[in-house]
C-alpha cells in the first residue's frame, strides 16, 4: 500500500488523479530500474511516499539521488514513490527483487492502488532476454511495446506514427504447432502477469521493453529511456537526447567503487 511521507506538517496524501504512473519491472539487466533512475534524477522529482509491501526483499541504503553531503545521509528503501505534479507524473521505483511466489499479491496490491488513486495510465519499463528471441524478433529494432485494449484506443495511432514495433507473440509449441501464439517475455519478471491483469481489469497500461543481456546495462537504460521520451516527451528531443539525462550519484557505485563514507 502507498504510505505518504511524513513532512511534519500533517499534510494530506498527494492527489494522483489523472497522473501517469511510471514504474519498472525487476527484469533482466535491471534496465527498467536504471531508466527510472534517469527520469527521477533528470526531472528532479520529489519523494512523496513509500510503497509498503512484503513482496519485495527488504533493503535500506543512502539517498541514490544525493546532490550534496547534507542530503546524502537520507535513507531509501525498496519501493519509493516520486512525483512531479507539473507534468502529472508519478514514479514508483523498485530497488530489490521479489520474494518467491509473491508476484501475484504484488500485482493485485499495485493495481488496487492504481484504481484507488485514479491514475490515468501505467507505463511499465521492462526488458527481456535477447538470446531467447525467435526469428521474427531478431529483425529490426530491439525495442518493443504492448498496449492494453483500453489504452490502445487512446494512443494506438500515436504508436503507429512513431513507427514502433509491437511485441510479437510466439509459438506456444515451437516445431510442433506454430499456429497457437502466446505472449512470452523471458526474463521480464512481473511484466506479463501485470500486463494481462491490467487487460482483465480495464486498466490503461503500456509496456515498453528492450531485448538485452546481463552485463553493463547502462547503455540499454539510455536506449529505453530515450524510447520512452519519444512518446511522453519528458525532455526536449535533440540530436543526442542521451546527453540531457542526468546520471544519479549512486551510479558511481554500480561496479564496486566502495561504500559512501556517510554510511559510517
Amino acid at each position: 500500500m502507498f504510505i505518504p511521507c511524513d513532512r511534519g506538517g500533517g499534510s494530506a496524501a498527494p492527489d494522483f488523479k489523472g497522473f501517469t504512473l511510471l514504474m519498472p519491472a525487476v527484469s533482466v539487466g535491471n534496465v527498467g530500474q536504471l531508466a527510472i533512475d534517469l527520469v527521477i534524477s533528470t526531472l528532479d522529482m520529489t519523494k512523496v511516499g513509500y510503497f509498503y509491501t512484503d513482496c519485495l526483499v527488504p533493503m535500506v541504503g543512502n539517498n541514490p539521488y544525493a546532490t550534496a553531503e547534507e542530503n546524502s545521509v537520507e535513507l531509501s528503501i525498496n519501493a519509493e514513490v516520486y512525483s512531479l505534479p507539473s507534468r502529472k507524473l508519478v514514479v514508483l521505483q523498485i530497488r530489490s527483487p521479489f520474494i518467491k511466489n509473491k508476484y501475484r499479491p504484488f500485482c493485485e496490491t499495485l493495481l488496487s492502488w492504481v484504481k484507488s488513486s485514479k491514475c490515468a495510465r501505467v507505463v511499465l519499463l521492462s526488458s527481456s532476454h535477447a538470446y531467447q528471441r525467435d526469428d521474427e524478433q531478431l529483425l529490426g529494432t530491439p525495442l518493443r511495446y504492448l498496449l492494453t485494449p483500453d489504452l490502445e484506443k487512446a494512443v494506438g495511432g500515436r504508436m503507429k506514427e512513431l513507427n514502433w514495433k509491437e511485441m510479437e507473440k510466439v509459438a506456444a509449441y515451437p516445431g510442433i504447432n506454430n499456429t497457437d501464439k502466446v505472449l512470452h517475455i523471458p526474463g521480464g519478471g512481473i511484466t506479463k502477469l501485470l500486463f494481462t491483469e491490467s487487460c482483465s481489469e480495464g486498466i490503461q497500461m503500456a509496456v515498453l521493453l528492450k531485448f538485452c543481456s546481463e552485463g553493463d546495462n547502462i547503455p540499454d537504460a539510455f536506449v529505453l529511456v530515450n524510447y520512452l521520451n519519444e512518446w511522453l516527451q519528458l525532455i526536449k528531443s535533440e540530436v543526442n537526447p542521451s546527453s540531457q539525462w542526468k546520471i544519479p550519484s549512486s551510479w558511481r557505485l554500480l561496479f564496486g567503487n566502495g561504500l559512501p563514507p556517510a554510511l559510517f
